[in-house]
């Protein structure tokens, strides 16, 4: 397929160049047009109709499109693909090279919003009217730390944790955050492993994938079940999972190796899950990760194939609402080992991103997955990153995941089917999950 020359994308403001064996990438708005990553061909990879371009930390994979005049663009560690479109010219901007000024800088990052940014009225924030107010503030002798400042205010009313901003020449760095929903501190964290592993999965965790998924035997406290032959039947068959992370499978950042740890990894926990009566999967405390490492797990726990998801992007710069045409996801039912009992899924708003998409993954498997705890965090777009003329970089949310009868979980974050509340106060004292006491009387009632 003739690669050579220019591809705009369907959304996402980039422009990609291709010459024989050089890609480069160039992050565009209606005023600015700012080179980005450079890629080099791997003559070794790919197939007949794949060409692979590498470069520092990515790997792109380019696919004939549907049409002549068009490509499939994949990024390694995305779940979708971008629809490239060919264009005849770059915009005139592109040979213009912006300065770096405070304005032109404020400028870039308020523009690059009003074009991707997707969910301004679902936070309730007018974008316009933050630059009618903050542009003023913004002179020619701003310094680089009032800088910082201002972008980040403009933008922490979002509430949006796929929102950052890394200002590496000042030592700064923002990250979006919702607000508090629960008592649950960072500080509490290390108790709440106590309590888990003292009192509900005693004997030392199994590891896997970089100590990012651990492994346990559920056995209930004393006094929790009502019966000892109940005790006895679940404290034999029930395991636990905890899920820390949808990343940092390996110690080799490469996605397909992580990949391939990951399902090396599934064989070995589930080689032995006939015996089991119920999985407890933990998510309460997952800070995301790749998408596809949340469907792979969900594929070993699937009795058939079934939708995950859809995900569309803003693809209009004028309208919010205007979207790309919706990529399902499948869940495909793993034929290596896995569980097709009864699982329950623990959830938090300290659950996000990939563990919330996960948490869709879930939905549509049958039998049920219950779903205990918390409201995931709402967040579910991919970062789309971007940088500024003086080198600092920037992310935001242009995606939105959708369920099969279009609904969005975004900022609400994904339901649980029993709302428990998440270690409160009370339950770090008295040494109490009652997120796992519930786990165990929905499983003891699913036993019967």
């Amino acid at each position: 397929m003739p690669l050579d020359g220019l591809w705009v994308t369907t959304g996402y403001g980039e422009l990609v160049e291709i010459k024989g064996n050089d890609l480069r990438v160039y992050e565009i708005t209606t005023l600015s047009c700012i080179p980005s990553e450079k890629a080099s061909r791997k003559t070794e990879a790919g197939t007949a109709d794949e060409i692979v371009f590498a470069a520092d930390g990515d790997t792109f994979r380019i696919v004939p499109g549907p049409s002549k005049d068009t490509l499939w663009f994949h990024v390694d560690g995305t779940i979708s693909n971008l629809l490239l479109r060919r264009t005849s010219s770059q915009p005139k901007r592109c040979g213009q090279p912006l300065a770096d000024t405070p304005l032109t800088n404020y400028e870039v990052f308020w523009q690059t919003f009003a074009e991707q940014y997707a969910f301004f009225p679902l936070r309730n924030v007018d974008w316009r009217a933050i630059d009618k107010k903050v542009r003023p503030q913004v002179i020619p002798d701003t310094k680089p730390e009032e800088l910082f400042r201002i972008l980040s205010g403009m933008v922490e009313p979002l509430h949006d944790k796929h929102i950052y901003i890394d200002a590496p020449s000042i030592h700064k760095g923002f990250r979006g955050s919702r607000p508090p929903t629960d008592t649950l501190q960072d500080g509490d964290k290390p108790r709440v492993t106590e309590i888990i592993e003292t009192k509900y999965v005693p004997g030392k965790l199994r590891d896997f994938c970089n100590g990012q998924l651990q492994l346990g035997r559920l056995r209930p406290p004393q006094g929790a079940m009502t019966t000892d032959s109940e005790r006895k039947r679940q404290a034999d068959l029930i395991e636990y999972l905890r899920i820390h992370s949808f990343a940092r499978y390996s110690k080799d950042d490469d996605f397909e190796k992580q990949l391939a740890v990951l399902q090396a990894a599934l064989d070995e926990i589930f080689e032995d899950a006939f015996h089991w009566s119920g999985l407890v999967i933990d998510i309460r405390i997952n800070s995301g990760g790749f998408d596809q490492f949340g469907v792979a797990i969900a594929s070993r726990l699937a009795t058939l194939d079934y939708f995950a998801w859809e995900k569309v992007a803003r693809d209009d710069i004028r309208d919010p609402d205007h979207h790309t045409p919706p990529q399902p996801i499948m869940v495909h039912a793993s034929q290596r080992p896995g569980f097709r009992g009864p699982v329950v899924l623990l959830t938090s708003a300290h659950a996000l991103s990939a563990a919330e998409t996960f948490t869709m993954a879930l939905l549509g498997r049958d039998p049920h997955i219950t779903r205990i705890g918390a409201n995931t965090q709402g967040v579910f777009s991919d970062e789309l990153d971007r940088v500024l003329p003086n080198g600092w970089r920037f992310g935001l949310s242009n995606e939105t995941y959708l369920t099969k009868d279009g609904k969005s979980f975004e900022g609400t974050g994904v339901p649980p089917d029993i709302e428990v509340p998440i270690f409160p106060k009370e339950d770090l004292a008295e040494g109490r999950d009652s997120a796992l006491d519930k786990v165990l009387e929905v499983l003891a009632h699913k036993a019967r």
